[in-house]
């Protein structure tokens, strides 16, 4: 499986508190755990020529990981057209964190994906609301993490085709922190924990979830309808 993970890296250029977390990115961090666990794995960054994601990068994408925050509006129309149409024939699409605002799921998701939000070091705990799916493998019933960027309700979102994890946070708000789609042949995971400021993807369990989310949203080899007028599979008899 071929994968990218895509971040603006904006933060780590201009936050000494994010270098010092994440001196090789936040896609470097989450490029070498996904490497250690025997995905083959690329890395793209908004300040690339076409962000990193051209025709050829994109043709041998299995599945795309986006990271974005304060430069979603930056990305080239041309280029979420390109990613929208390669999740709708079969590419994987797994959003982190505050890419609930990037222009390619919100396009996705046809709504403004708003949400309230605090950073106040908030305890997150991520219940596991559906422990059957696959993404849930390896975990216990939550994770725990100490502190955190709050989300909270609502979250202007489709209903998701499934619920996965549900967050409650020390302050008292509570948000739908997991949850897949599919759009097309391509399915898409949305999973909330990752702000800049904090060691997060360094956490094991987040981790798990991120590789077997990796593993879920992966394309199958699934029959690709055609389209538009059709040549009759019988003879049609004249009335």
């Amino acid at each position: 499986m071929q994968v990218v993970v895509w971040n603006e890296n904006r933060h780590e250029k201009t936050n000494s508190v994010v270098a010092n977390i994440y001196p090789e990115g936040i896609h470097g961090a989450i490029a070498t755990f996904l490497k250690e666990d025997g995905f083959a794995v690329k890395t793209a960054t908004l300040d690339e020529p076409e962000h990193g994601l051209t025709e050829e990068v994109l043709k041998q994408t299995d599945v795309l990981i986006w990271w974005g925050h304060q430069a979603h509006d930056e990305v080239e129309d041309r280029i979420v057209e390109s990613v929208h149409q390669r999740v709708l024939d079969g590419m994987g699409l797994v959003v982190l964190h505050s890419a609930h605002f990037s222009k390619i799921f919100r396009k996705l998701m046809g709504t403004t994906c708003d949400l309230k939000w605090r950073e106040a070091d908030d305890k997150e705990r991520l219940w596991i609301v559906d422990p059957s799916h696959p993404i849930t493998a390896g975990l216990g019933e939550y994770i725990e993490l100490e502190r955190e960027e709050m989300y909270g309700e609502h979250f202007d979102i489709p209903a998701p085709d499934e619920l996965i994890f549900l967050s409650w946070f020390e302050g008292g708000e509570v948000f739908r922190s997991g949850a897949t789609y599919q759009r097309g042949k391509g399915k898409i995971f949305y999973f909330r924990p990752g702000h800049e400021t904090y060691p997060t993807y360094y956490n094991k369990e987040i981790q798990t979830v991120i590789k077997n989310g990796v593993k879920w949203v992966g394309p199958t080899n699934t029959p690709t309808p055609t389209y538009g007028n059709a040549t009759s599979l019988e003879r049609i008899t004249k009335k």
